[in-house]
């Protein structure tokens, strides 16, 4: 049973990639696959507000990249659309909050890096226009707008049409996402953001040696901004060792990063990608994208959004105070977006 706490709260979910899943069905299958294969397990884990990132697999790049990007965000609103008794598309903090008083799960539009757009900054206020609210510049390679993490050794920050692009996200009121950049390009935002940025889906590297993961130094930089770091759960960004990768350890990163960044700053970025990845034929994600991680990896448990009850109860169970465990779990989230998206 689910503990009263996780259903009094609002649950935030900054990262979940299930619109691959989703719109590699026939369009005319969207809006049913979506109800009837994600939905139910968004309301058993209590989900309230939900990221979509738009995520452009290889098989896409470079030519069909926007392509992809405008298919994924027609599957969003047509999966809107078609269960709007449940979801809601939502483009600002008032949305938000209706879809909540509704008693719908508020739905954000994200960019998870930005091939389809090349060195075109121009087209981010149509991405904008397109409902698009939370971005990033980079995966795991280089782009042309910045590395991502996978490419630390470069030293590079971002370009600079990665620079007009941070200009652009912040005169549009777009949300700048950290997660992914290298660790140069990290610090070249915190140089020059003039708003709060976030980390959709960022673990502890103090506890994982892993580039994907924020340096303590990070944490506090993304916090320094007014930003929030939501907690990865991809197990092979947890620990090394596959009988390391539980519950326990993801709590162990969730206290980590609140003990650094304050817990005013933290949320979760779960990153469901093993839900996604069985739902995929053929499989979307090589080893070019998770650097040798296996994609299919998960905490036991945790391998979907119905899990997330778990995550609330074990913190509880560590002592957290209650007041602290509903920040964690979806009141930062939901804060900092009615801040950001005003």
């Amino acid at each position: 049973m689910t503990h009263p706490l996780h259903r009094r709260a609002i649950v935030a979910d900054t990262h979940n990639d299930l619109l691959m899943a989703v719109s590699a069905r026939p369009p005319r299958q969207w809006g049913t696959f979506f109800r009837e294969r994600w939905l139910p397990q968004l309301l058993d884990g209590g989900v309230d507000l939900q990221v979509l990132p738009v995520f452009i697999d290889d098989q896409h790049l470079p030519e069909g990249a926007l392509r992809q990007t405008l298919r994924m965000i027609e599957c969003a609103h047509v999966l809107a659309e078609a269960n709007a008794d449940r979801v809601r598309i939502c483009l600002d903090a008032g949305d938000i909050d209706r879809a909540l008083d509704d008693g719908r799960i508020a739905l954000v539009l994200a960019l998870e890096s930005m091939p389809g757009l090349d060195t075109n900054v121009e087209l981010i206020p149509t991405m904008h226009r397109l409902g698009v609210r939370v971005a990033s510049l980079a995966h795991f390679g280089r782009t042309p707008l910045a590395d991502g993490s996978g490419e630390d050794a470069t030293g590079s920050g971002l370009t600079s049409h990665g620079v007009a692009a941070l200009r652009e996200m912040e005169r549009l009121g777009i949300v700048f996402d950290v997660s992914h950049l290298g660790a140069s390009g990290v610090a070249h935002v915190l140089e020059l953001a003039t708003r709060p940025v976030m980390a959709t889906h960022s673990a502890a590297r103090a506890l994982r040696d892993h580039h994907r993961n924020l340096t303590d130094d990070q944490l506090r930089g993304v916090a320094a901004t007014g930003g929030v770091i939501c907690v990865n759960f991809f197990a092979p960004f947890l620990a090394e060792r596959q009988a390391d990768m539980t519950l326990d350890r993801l709590l162990d990163h969730i206290e980590h990063i609140v003990s650094v960044a304050g817990v005013d700053h933290v949320g979760l970025g779960p990153d469901f990608i093993r839900e996604v990845m069985d739902d995929l034929t053929p499989p979307c994600c090589e080893d070019v994208h998770t650097r040798g991680v296996d994609p299919r990896q998960a905490v036991p448990g945790l391998e979907g959004p119905a899990g997330l009850p778990l995550v609330t109860e074990g913190l509880l169970a560590r002592g957290l105070p209650e007041k602290h465990v509903m920040q964690i779990i979806g009141g930062n989230v939901h804060r900092f977006f009615g801040e950001l998206l005003a």
